[in-house]
């Protein structure tokens, strides 16, 4: 199970196994950075280019993704929502199922409580993954809490690619 918090200028990925929906196993984390000094064409290329290498390297069954929330900057939100778009179609093309939360559902499945901070979240993502630490940057937490999540969960949207 992958599970990925998108981002232009930073992306978390995580990768956990679980055997029976409470049990989890990290088997990796991390993130995928992209210059600035780029353009924003060739960021999304680093970061397709980058997914593809971690799809590889751990054959996950599933994606799990944060969802786009509301941004108050909409130039940000929409340079998310492309990166958000390039992670998608990456993992289709590597025929993955993609699965995607909001931050609310996440926050209630990590914590029982949606109105929960980052802090609270990644306490949480820390003590149910047995880490020593909380993952950093925080980017890197949220996709491990995406990932458990998706375990945890039962409801949630699946883009198949007979849908695009």
């Amino acid at each position: 199970m992958l599970g990925i918090d998108p981002g232009i200028a930073l992306t978390g990925y995580g990768i956990i196994e679980s055997k029976n929906g409470s049990e989890f196993k990290v088997i990796d984390y991390g993130k995928i950075e992209t210059s600035n000094c780029l353009k924003k064409s060739m960021r999304f290329l680093h970061l397709h280019t980058e997914l593809c290498s971690i799809i590889s390297l751990y054959q996950p069954d599933v994606v799990a993704i944060e969802e786009l929330f509301f941004n108050k900057n909409s130039k940000t939100a929409i340079t998310i929502g492309e990166a958000r778009g390039v992670i998608i179609l990456t993992c289709i093309q590597n025929s993955l199922s993609v699965y995607e939360y909001t931050p609310l559902q996440i926050k209630q499945s990590i914590t029982g409580y949606g109105r929960a901070d980052k802090v609270q979240i990644q306490k949480m993502v820390k003590s149910l993954l047995g880490l020593p630490e909380i993952p950093k940057p925080d980017d890197v937490a949220d996709a491990l809490a995406v990932a458990v999540c998706h375990i945890l969960s039962s409801s949630s949207v699946l883009y198949q690619e007979d849908e695009i």
